[in-house]
């Protein structure tokens, strides 16, 4: 995978001095209000739900005045899987909108975004109604299998369906963004909310993610951020559990707000969806390294 200048160094290399963290929080939380800006003015546009759709190749990768080539047939060898984009709390599918392009660019057609409404009151109502999701996609697309990517609850909720329901068999990799795997206890006022209640740390459901999960298929890539004021710790975005087949990446410099939108996760995200798992039988990771 490409090195990106914000992401961890592999091991073996020397960490290069950085910025004092009072200096690099602050510039993450500039940063997380010019998103937050941005993201109130596309909330509107993210309400409704969406069909899915089958992305154009960008006009400058085809030849110049050639004209757009056939779609590709549902079921082909050719045919790629749907990725479904996955939400956060109270939040809706226009968060996506840059990492959605990015992924088309990337050269994924089918994407797909699920809205849940914020009066759920339960995650694994939530996931469910993602599960349908999930079987609505490949009945239309001839597909067996989807990628999901989740920002924040969305990851938890892909994860329950993945790990809890049998959607293991459907998803063949579910790549998370500041997603609160362990629990978070950001915010105990909002606490009023039974699934911010679910997702605090040792809620019975975040125990039942805890439970042995033998056999699981689906590839995890877990992107946390040190910075990530929602997760507290921050290093409760990461996968930790023995029978996952998961890998952590380190992101440094932005905040909760800035991981689906900034360009250089996306790329990254991009290159996670390509890259080979564990789908072909090989053992689940027996750690979690860090990946740039």
């Amino acid at each position: 995978m490409k090195v990106l200048p914000f992401l961890s160094l592999p091991p073996r290399l020397p960490r290069l001095p950085g910025p004092r963290l009072s200096t690099a929080l602050l510039g993450a939380t500039v940063l997380e209000l010019v998103v937050l800006t941005g993201h109130l003015a596309a909330y509107p546009f993210g309400l409704t739900q969406e069909r899915l759709t089958q992305e154009r190749l960008p006009q400058e990768r085809r030849a110049p005045g050639s004209p757009p080539g056939p779609p590709t047939l549902p079921g082909s060898p050719a045919a790629e899987r749907p990725v479904v984009l996955l939400h956060g709390f109270i939040d809706n599918r226009s968060v996506f909108v840059l990492l959605r392009r990015a992924l088309a660019r990337h050269g994924r057609r089918h994407l797909a975004s699920l809205n849940y409404s914020p009066l759920t009151r339960d995650l694994r109502t939530a996931a469910e109604l993602l599960g349908r999701h999930v079987e609505e996609i490949c009945a239309r697309t001839g597909q067996r299998e989807v990628d999901i990517v989740g920002h924040s609850l969305g990851g938890l909720i892909a994860r329950y369906y993945v790990q809890r329901l049998g959607g293991d068999h459907r998803v063949r990799t579910l790549v998370t963004l500041g997603t609160p795997h362990g629990g978070t206890a950001v915010a105990p006022g909002a606490g009023v909310h039974p699934i911010v209640r679910q997702i605090r740390g040792g809620s019975a459901l975040i125990e039942e993610l805890h439970l042995p999960a033998p056999g699981c298929r689906t590839r995890f890539v877990s992107f946390w951020s040190e910075l990530d004021q929602v997760m507290v710790p921050v290093g409760t975005a990461r996968v930790h559990h023995p029978d996952l087949d998961a890998v952590n990446v380190r992101v440094t410099g932005i905040g909760h707000l800035a991981l689906p939108v900034h360009p250089a996760v996306a790329a990254a995200v991009g290159e996670a969806l390509e890259s080979q798992g564990a789908r072909e039988g090989t053992a689940p990771s027996t750690g979690t390294p860090s990946v740039a």
